[in-house]
């Protein structure tokens, strides 16, 4: 598998993407479960999101990451449109699995049946504008692995088909990933990788099954940028102003959790070394880690395009930083 400071190859599939990729979560807008809780990242300016992923594109970035249940259709129709001509330039992943309503932007429940999977890529086909999915990824994490095998027969289908070119699961669970890793096109695992939030199984599972690391959370949703401080409440559909269990970091209307940034304090001046960023730092620590791993952080602005994109021609941390990570860490 080749890598170099800029580039990356997406698994077993030989695809060449960007070291880093961009992550389309928060360009969904607001969006909301069926009991009325916040699953976006807050408002957000359309024309904003297509010039940053056009700022994107011209900084090299090559690959870019949502899913079909963002902003309930709207990440996957901004992704689109934002690509218009250059989609043939890049490589494109979206999610599948949840179950939503467009007009009323809320997201009512989950289907893990093979004949859902069609459907589901049917329409992100038409809001992506676009023939094909470079990428394609279970996004019910906690899918029962019997159902999954089944799933993941289906997108070997649609691989013979030339509907998708290569597949994968969003999952923490090493097993589980491990039931799709045994797909001759499955070529990725996604989960959540970052510096306060190591993930050793899955990165052995990926140097073993010769799969890539595609990492959301790379920033820890918004604590590594440096940007949130203790008892600041975020706005109401903020995801992060009321967060479920599987989002640590954050405390209901009173913003970032003193502890963790603590322990982003203590790796500060490592990972601001060499002039990076506080972000920067971070995506040079997920790259250090594995020679496998695509972070991919959220961003809804230019500024925030630039600054992630900038983190490239920085590199890696080194080893020795690496090490010294794990010791202020206690790990």
């Amino acid at each position: 598998m080749e890598t170099t400071a800029h580039n990356r190859t997406l698994g077993r599939s030989g695809i060449e993407v960007s070291a880093l990729g961009f992550g389309c979560w928060a360009i969904g807008g607001e969006w909301r479960s069926a009991d009325g809780e916040p699953l976006g990242w807050g408002r957000v300016d359309d024309d904003e999101s297509v010039r940053a992923i056009r700022r994107a594109l011209d900084l090299g970035v090559t690959f870019f990451d949502t899913a079909d249940v963002y902003g309930t259709g709207h990440s996957e129709r901004i992704l689109g449109r934002a690509l218009g001509k250059h989609r043939a330039e890049v490589v494109v992943a979206t999610k599948w699995g949840n179950l939503f309503d467009e007009r009323t932007r809320i997201r009512h429940g989950q289907d893990d049946s093979p004949d859902h999977v069609r459907r589901a890529l049917t329409a992100s086909l038409r809001r992506l504008d676009t023939d094909h999915v470079d990428l394609y990824q279970l996004h019910i994490s906690d899918a029962a692995p019997e159902r999954a095998a089944r799933l993941r027969d289906v997108c070997e289908e649609l691989v013979r088909e030339g509907l998708i070119r290569a597949y994968a699961w969003s999952t923490d669970d090493p097993a589980r990933a491990a039931v799709f890793a045994e797909g001759p096109h499955c070529t990725a695992v996604q989960h959540r990788l970052n510096v306060l939030q190591d993930a050793h199984e899955l990165l052995a599972l990926c140097a073993e099954s010769d799969l890539a690391s595609i990492n959301r959370s790379p920033l820890a949703m918004g604590l590594l940028t440096g940007k949130h401080t203790a008892g600041r409440s975020l706005e109401n559909g903020d995801i992060r102003n009321a967060p479920p269990a599987w989002l640590p970091g954050f405390i209901a209307d009173a913003g970032a959790d003193p502890a963790w940034l603590r322990r982003v304090d203590a790796l500060r001046d490592i990972l601001t070394s060499e002039g990076r960023t506080l972000a920067q730092g971070a995506l040079a620590w997920i790259w250090a880690r594995s020679p496998r791993t695509i972070p991919i952080p959220g961003f809804r602005t230019v500024l925030q395009a630039e600054e992630n994109a900038g983190a490239i021609a920085k590199g890696p941390l080194t080893d020795g930083q690496l090490a010294d990570v794990d010791r202020i860490l206690g790990r």
